[in-house]
């Protein structure tokens, strides 16, 4: 008899350490998986273009229902895991339904932050973390005129240009004084600025939302100055928080996340996690690279097949609105002992900032032309010794490779 793999997550972290563990060891375990969504895997990633209406629900569908068939997966979607009894080593559903496991792999992802203003309950107020978001999204794209999006991070700008595109008004309301703060430096964020701007779209920076409006749904909001906006839908796009209710209330160690070694396990070796609900080494993690890397290590483990570690690595991000052009990698906040290379060409829209460490490239910011990105990110992972193309080194590879010759 096999032994027992119960995942507890159909997104996709746990369903590509799957897909990573069936091409190592194909018949090693049963697996059971248990989805809080009534449909199989889909890529999140996707959802912006979903909102903008250039793609539909069924093309970003990762893993259709013969998927799991084919690899005698045992699919319970539509029915979360409310409890982990470990001492017993059995999962119970809402249904009702136990099941027993030999291995337990948590991928329970996260969860919209709801910032806590007066009206956050307010029927129009939503997320965008899945697919019932857009479709609430969109059923107020087709009723109402005024979309306010809180947050202007990736997920915020992606979720305010799917708006834009489907006829509403949006604006954009940003805590600190520019947007995707974590990701760009002050030139490059005023940069993408004006060109949301000049796309339609309504951007206030270090404005503080103080409470939502409305009697019985929403129809304003309002902020600290005293000022206010109409809405007819708000869209939570403030930041994500890992959820992490199960695996405390099963008595594994939680900080900010589910703690987890370099082999993905929790305290407990039965007991693997990996995605969005993972801490690691203190680091917690939103974007696909560093998932995928732990999907491949805690895979290998599972498959019993040596012992790889995972390793934070620096990571890059590429904006998912049409039109703009955007890259950011690595540390591109700099500091002591940090010198920055900087290429600015207003007439063609370009913005490059290289930081450096002594003779290596420690972060990359790309505006207009991201063609090089890869490269420097490429250089970045590697820790390559740059002083030899120091001078040259903004011009991109061509260039470097050209003077090299």
């Amino acid at each position: 008899m096999k032994p027992s793999l119960v995942v507890v997550g159909n997104g996709m972290a746990g369903m590509r350490t799957v897909e990573e563990l069936l091409a190592l060891a194909p018949d090693l375990y049963d697996i059971t998986v248990f989805g809080a969504e009534p449909r199989v895997n889909y890529n999140r990633i996707m959802l912006s273009p979903v909102l903008a209406g250039e793609k539909t629900a069924d093309e970003i569908v990762l893993h259709p229902r013969s998927w799991y068939e084919e690899h005698g997966i045992t699919l319970h979607a539509g029915d979360p895991v409310v409890a982990i009894d470990r001492k017993r080593r059995v999962v119970r559903a809402r249904s009702g339904k136990e099941v027993a496991y030999d291995r337990l792999l948590l991928a329970t992802g996260s969860q919209p932050f709801i910032v806590p203003v007066p009206g956050a309950e307010l029927p129009g107020v939503v997320g965008f973390r899945d697919l019932d978001d857009v479709d609430a999204m969109l059923q107020a794209a087709r009723e109402g005129r005024h979309a306010v999006v809180i947050g202007g991070g990736l997920l915020g700008l992606e979720a305010a240009n799917g708006l834009l595109r489907r006829g509403m008004d949006v604006t954009v309301v940003h805590l600190t004084g520019s947007l995707l703060n974590q990701q760009l430096d002050g030139d490059a964020s005023t940069l993408l600025k004006r060109a949301l701007e000049g796309r339609g779209l309504r951007i206030l920076l270090g404005a503080q939302t103080e409470a939502i409006l409305g009697a019985g749904k929403v129809e304003g909001v309002r902020f600290k100055d005293g000022t206010q906006v109409p809405a007819d839908l708000v869209v939570m796009a403030a930041g994500v928080r890992p959820n992490v209710a199960l695996a405390r209330a099963a008595g594994l160690h939680v900080e900010r996340a589910i703690v987890v070694d370099d082999t993905l396990q929790s305290f407990d070796p039965r007991v693997y996690a990996v995605g969005e609900c993972v801490q690691h080494r203190k680091a917690t993690f939103g974007l696909v690279a560093p998932i995928w890397d732990q999907a491949r290590v805690c895979a290998a483990h599972l498959a019993g097949l040596g012992h790889r570690r995972y390793v934070q690595q620096a990571t890059a991000t590429k904006l998912k609105v049409t039109g703009i052009d955007l890259y950011s990698a690595g540390d591109i906040v700099g500091g002591p002992g940090t010198q920055d290379l900087v290429l600015r060409d207003r007439r063609a829209g370009v913005y490059k900032r290289l930081v450096l460490e002594g003779n290596r490239i420690t972060g990359a910011v790309l505006y207009g032309d991201v063609l090089d990105g890869p490269w420097y990110f490429d250089l970045i992972q590697r820790g390559a010794d740059v002083s030899a193309l120091r001078d040259r080194l903004l011009f991109g590879p061509a260039m470097c490779e050209a003077q090299a010759a």
